[in-house]
């Protein structure tokens, strides 16, 4: 859903309460219209996540890492520009609307105190983030929309004076809708859950339906009946975090390596056909028997047949029955060649089972193995991840080096890392690389090894250290296993365990692929745990 003003205004209470007074010490782009601020705030270190993007528009405390881009993007750099050790000095909503503003005191190149605005608009396709001055004049923004005075539309462009959107007042369809279920004059009502949530008397709730989220809301929501779960939170910046990576993390995923995606769906989807085609040959191959019978039934009745006859019908004494067969013959061939021609069909057909047998073998295997890689591309959360599948796709022949691709220096990406709520270290993989080096190098033999059952997805190893694992954190490395695997959609989902030492990866296999065995099964609800520190469950 987007965010309706009412939730915005309970991040305002939140963020306030959090950050005001706060100096900005770092500035990340992570995404197009993603950006991070590392605040030193009187609370602590906190970091303020706003996003732009149509949909998944939002401001809030983040408690998920994000990997950033090597080379910062123009936007990113403007803001470390101006921002860079500016004091956050208040936050302002307007009344109804899905606006933020963040008001930092900075210093310019003289040394001067200078006001600057980060604006937030949250306004469905026109979702907007941008930076101005002290005279609200336009610095940077992460879409520029071209103005029309005839259409009333208004212009966001740098060095433009800003202009706010024209309102939208009204109820969230949600809230209304809850209100009248409960037999509630929406109108009425409205104003004193205006006052409630701006004086921070709200409940973050996540609506969860068949174990996947389904909305947010700041109060209980009752009209979906029992099968809707209402799931509290102590606070917006978890709940958001677990609803946006739940919600849009495959899409967040394909566009960031939408290109390479493409380029594996396409691999993989031509090795499906070339199975296909082979496999209606094998079937073909495998019933070549008919073949030679035609022959032997040929030099059967020479006597009979000339050269000229396109077919003939002829005794099969193959058949107990004692029927006749229809023989096709080609007419400019004598009926011993005819007959030389189906045994050489017969012959070849003999020879190409045993042929197509092996490269459909083959060709399941690249297809299990391109599955995998698709499956990395949507794990994969920034251009590290992304450039180490390029590499790897490269190095077993799939994808073409590039002879004029500027050499940069190779940054090593690293697997996910959790804790579970024992305080157990779990590890994830995030492509084929992380999964083989996780599993043959940094497992234990002791240390448990996950892996959801016949589907693509992560190598999880639950480090234990010489301890014993205790049930929960058992079921959490399941949950993750699960949830970073083609089986995150599914409500309950088999995933395998066993100690590290029986699992083995067989010499010649592709990346990412072993074998194990010795193992235990769970049924878990696949859930992504939050990253470095115990788990909400």
């Amino acid at each position: 859903m987007a965010l309706d003003a009412f939730c915005m205004a309970a991040l305002a209470y939140e963020l306030r309460r959090e950050l005001l007074g706060g100096r900005v010490d770092k500035v990340y782009q992570p995404g197009r219209a993603e950006v991070v601020l590392a605040l030193h705030a009187p609370s602590g270190n906190r970091r303020l996540l706003l996003c732009a993007e149509p949909g998944q528009a939002r401001a809030h405390i983040t408690y998920v890492n994000q990997e950033n881009p090597a080379q910062p993007p123009v936007f990113c750099m403007l803001l470390r520009k101006h921002l860079a050790a500016g004091r956050l000095i208040d936050i302002q909503q307007p009344d109804g609307e899905r606006i933020l503003t963040f008001l930092f005191d900075c210093q310019n190149e003289l040394g001067d105190t200078v006001r600057r605005h980060l604006r937030l608009e949250a306004m469905g396709s026109q979702t907007n983030l941008m930076l101005t001055d002290e005279s609200d004049r336009v610095l940077a923004c992460t879409r520029r929309v071209e103005g029309d005075l005839a259409a009333g539309k208004r212009a966001v462009m740098p060095g433009l004076f800003y202009r706010p959107p024209e309102p939208h007042p009204g109820l969230p369809p949600l809230l209304r809708r809850e209100l009248e279920f409960r037999g509630k004059d929406p109108e009425g009502e409205a104003p004193r859950l205006w006052e409630a949530v701006e004086a921070g008397e709200y409940t973050p709730i996540l609506l969860v339906e068949d174990g996947r989220p389904k909305d947010f809301s700041f109060l209980p929501i009752l009209q979906y009946g029992p099968k809707v779960e209402s799931r509290p939170y102590p606070d917006f910046g978890h709940l958001l975090d677990d609803f946006y990576a739940q919600k849009g993390g495959d899409q967040r995923a394909k566009q960031r390596g939408g290109e390479l995606y493409r380029a594996v769906k396409s691999l993989l989807e031509r090795v499906e056909r070339k199975v296909a085609n082979q496999s209606r040959e094998l079937a073909q191959a495998r019933d070549r028997e008919g073949l030679r019978v035609r022959g032997d039934l040929i030099m059967s009745n020479l006597y009979q047949l000339r050269k000229g006859m396109s077919g003939a019908r002829l005794e099969n004494y193959y058949d107990p029955a004692g029927g006749a067969l229809e023989v096709a013959l080609d007419p400019l061939l004598t009926p011993q060649q005819n007959a030389a021609k189906y045994y050489k069909d017969y012959a070849k057909a003999k020879t190409a089972e045993a042929a197509l047998t092996a490269q459909i073998a083959k060709g399941e295997a690249d297809r299990a193995y391109l599955g995998s890689v698709l499956e990395s591309v949507l794990l994969a959360e920034g251009e590290r991840d992304l450039q180490d599948i390029r590499e790897e796709l490269e190095s077993e022949g799939w994808l073409r080096r590039q002879k004029n691709a500027k050499k940069v220096m190779k940054a090593v990406s690293k697997p996910l890392e959790f804790t579970t709520s024992r305080g157990f270290k779990v590890m994830v993989g995030k492509n084929n690389t992380q999964n083989d080096r996780l599993t043959t190098k940094l497992a234990g033999k002791e240390d448990l090894w996950f892996h959801v059952q016949k589907l693509h997805g992560a190598h999880v190893i639950l480090f234990l250290d010489g301890q014993d694992p205790d049930p929960q954190s058992v079921l959490e490395a399941a949950q993750l296993a699960a949830w970073y695997s083609q089986g995150r959609e599914g409500a309950k989902v088999p995933v395998d365990y066993t100690p590290a030492k029986y699992v083995k990866k067989p010499h010649g296999a592709k990346p990412g692929m072993v074998v194990y065995t010795t193992y235990q099964t769970l049924m878990v609800e696949p859930k992504r745990l939050t990253e470095g520190a115990p788990p909400l469950l």
